[in-house]
């Protein structure tokens, strides 16, 4: 008996179905996919003329634009910047606590790269005399930056507190000035050293020119201006052979790349103090040292390569004469530093306009009594009681200059500027802050150096 055919239309119709049921799901679900995506896109294009509109007002002249939307511009930013940076009530209180000065008509000073060297020595001689300091610092590893983190705890011990940033950032300068009334800027924030040019050149150009200008872009229109004293170098004499260096000898011939930012930020600070008339005083370094110091300086390294037992290259000039340097002690730079500080008279702009002359100053600060670096290793061995085992070689062409010697007349003459720390006195404070910092056993050390005279 042969077997009807299997009657397939029912199962067809059903599979038809399912496949319209399935299509029809798939097209609902790309166009919840394409309003969702549109949405999305639409919110964040919003997002960004919102920031655009923020960050970037229309170009209208200060005659013409509406002082009702100026404020709200400013508003806005304002509080933008409290988001961004550590913003909120505690945030902004450490920044008006370490600012605020403590003594009767005591100054109010920014001091930025306050976790370098200089930096912090200044502002911790400023905040024991009852000044208001607040430091800024972006802790690069330039060198090793746990040193700098030694510096911002010593001077959190003392009530400094430094903001973590970098001062090419237009919106936290802004910030900070929006909330405290600056009377003085001590700007010591730069690309140091000479050698390191050659390997990261652009870095120079980023923090001592463009960093400069970004703060003094910021400081034109601050109200009221602060007084403006920054750390130029007495590296700006270059290839000068007269002696001693003199504020008013030639300095259009720099032999770095350092040097010549340097130099590039003098005439800079010339440009602001005649349009703007914002009060500038440049101070002409010459070889800073002692205890908190840098590690790249000669001194520093000398003694970190003479405890480990490993030899040292001592420089002598092209045709073998020593090499010298007008190395001069912290302490004095720092009365230096507070002296310009105390003589610098007020800026004269405000708005952004200038509205008469202002103050323009140059100075040396320097010791006057330069020193060969083979006299600087002598004094070494006997604090360190350690033999060097020197390498005399001649000095590359990486920049360096043989001989710096400071007139330092100018600045004794307008703040009383007088060092009083010669090298053996300084090195003897500086190796004894060395040897308890790295912890170094006293067997190394001469203890009776170690603890003599202060």
């Amino acid at each position: 008996m042969a077997s009807s055919p299997i009657d397939t239309s029912k199962e067809m119709k059903l599979e038809r179905y399912n496949s319209y049921i399935r299509r029809l799901n798939s097209t609902k679900l790309i166009v919840a996919s394409s309003k969702l995506l549109f949405r999305v896109t639409l919110l964040v294009a919003l997002i960004l003329i919102f920031f655009f509109i923020i960050n970037y007002p229309p170009f209208t002249s200060s005659e013409n634009s509406n002082p009702h939307h100026h404020n709200i511009h400013t508003t806005t930013h304002n509080l933008l910047s409290s988001s961004f940076y550590g913003g909120g009530a505690a945030w902004e209180k450490q920044v008006r606590h370490s600012s605020t000065p403590r003594r009767v008509n005591g100054l109010s000073v920014l001091v930025t790269g306050a976790a370098g060297f200089v930096g912090s020595h200044c502002s911790m001689a400023l905040k024991k005399r009852g000044d208001g300091v607040l430091g800024i610092d972006n802790f690069n590893s330039y060198y090793d930056p746990s040193l700098k983190r030694g510096r911002q705890k010593l001077l959190a011990q003392h009530e400094v507190f430094i903001v973590e940033g970098d001062i090419n950032d237009a919106e936290l300068l802004s910030k900070l000035f929006d909330i405290v009334p600056f009377t003085h800027v001590l700007h010591l924030a730069a690309q140091a050293g000479v050698r390191y040019a050659m390997k990261n050149p652009l870095s120079y150009v980023q923090s001592n020119i463009a960093g400069f200008v970004n703060l003094l872009e910021t400081v034109k229109l601050a109200n009221p201006q602060p007084a403006i004293v920054w750390a130029s170098s007495s590296s700006v004499y270059g290839l000068n052979t007269n002696v001693p260096f003199s504020e008013s000898h030639r300095t259009d011939q720099p032999a770095s790349l350092y040097a010549a930012t340097k130099k590039a930020g003098e005439e800079i600070a010339h440009t602001y103090n005649h349009i703007y008339g914002l009060s500038l005083t440049a101070l002409r370094f010459f070889t800073v040292y002692g205890p908190w110091g840098r590690p790249d300086m000669a001194y520093f390294f000398f003694t970190k390569d003479m405890v480990q037992g490993k030899p040292i290259n001592v420089y002598v000039t092209q045709d073998d004469k020593e090499v010298a340097r007008d190395f001069t002690y912290i302490d004095d730079i720092v009365k230096g530093c507070i002296g310009s500080l105390d003589t610098a008279e007020k800026s004269t702009g405000s708005g952004g306009k200038k509205k008469g002359p202002a103050q323009l100053r140059v100075y040396n600060l320097g010791n006057t009594s330069p020193v060969s670096v083979n006299k600087l290793v002598t004094i070494l061995e006997n604090l360190l009681n350690v033999k060097a085992k020197k390498n005399v070689i001649k000095m590359p062409r990486n920049g360096d200059v043989p001989f710096t010697h400071a007139n330092i007349t100018l600045a004794k003459n307008d703040f009383g500027y007088k060092p009083t720390t010669d090298l053996s006195s300084g090195l003897r404070k500086f190796v004894k802050w060395y040897v308890s910092y790295y912890g170094i056993q006293s067997k190394e050390v001469d203890s009776s150096n170690d603890h003599s005279q202060d």
